[in-house]
């Protein structure tokens, strides 16, 4: 048997979920909560194998402080969300408690029914949307942490007369500008920006400028 928690507010959706989990003879609602804490009481109590978790309960997001709760005192217990929130954003941001699924309401019983076995099988069936968007997420930062690595192992092989020139661009400087406050010509300021733009493999300075104040390291350029 699957011994599943319902977590859900309204108590309409939350008996008519229990009785449909329940017409398979496979699957036992052990239980069923109407907060995030409830569920978290519940679930050291009742040691679910499965908890379908509403997002949006006593607070907005009371079911992902509850999952985080729970994953770390009992992260043998999978988490499926079943929430009617579907935006990016939410779907990240739930799916980084370390749930195993992610199911929008209004889904067919029987769809529920086949990503909790998939789920307890430990081969869940993410729907290829969130699947995407889950994917998305971790390519994205993947590139952050890739970028941020070989920003700053650059940024580390700076001269001091380097790193005053990326300052002054980033206080959006022009050239002539930066000439006349460093007192050489504007031939030698091309020059050290030529030596930058290798450095990090740009073709422009504002390349540099843009990448900096994405990684959010403009402090690394300060005068301190």
């Amino acid at each position: 048997m699957i011994r599943v928690l319902i977590a859900e507010d309204f108590p309409v959706i939350r008996e008519d979920l229990k009785e449909q989990l329940e017409q398979d003879v496979e699957i036992q609602v052990v239980g069923s909560a109407e907060s995030g804490k409830e569920v978290e009481e519940l679930a050291t109590r009742l040691e679910p194998d499965i908890i379908l978790m509403d997002i949006e309960m006593e607070t907005v997001n009371a079911g992902i402080l509850a999952a985080e709760r729970i994953r770390d005192r009992m992260p043998e217990q999978k988490i499926i969300y079943l929430t009617a929130h579907e935006t990016e954003k939410m779907i990240i941001t739930a799916m980084g408690t370390g749930a195993v699924d992610y199911i929008v309401k209004g889904s067919e019983p029987e769809l529920v029914i086949r990503h909790i076995k998939a789920a307890h099988a430990g081969q869940p069936i993410m729907e290829a949307r969130i699947q995407a968007t889950v994917m998305n997420e971790y390519k994205r930062l993947q590139s952050s942490e890739k970028s941020l690595l070989y920003f700053i192992n650059n940024v580390s092989q700076l001269t001091a007369a380097e790193r005053e020139l990326v300052r002054l661009l980033l206080e959006d400087k022009k050239v002539r500008e930066i000439a006349e406050i460093r007192c050489v010509e504007v031939i030698t300021v091309k020059t050290q920006i030529k030596g930058l733009l290798r450095k990090f493999g740009c073709s422009r300075s504002k390349e540099i400028v843009t990448m900096i104040r994405a990684l959010n390291l403009t402090h690394l350029f300060g005068r301190g």
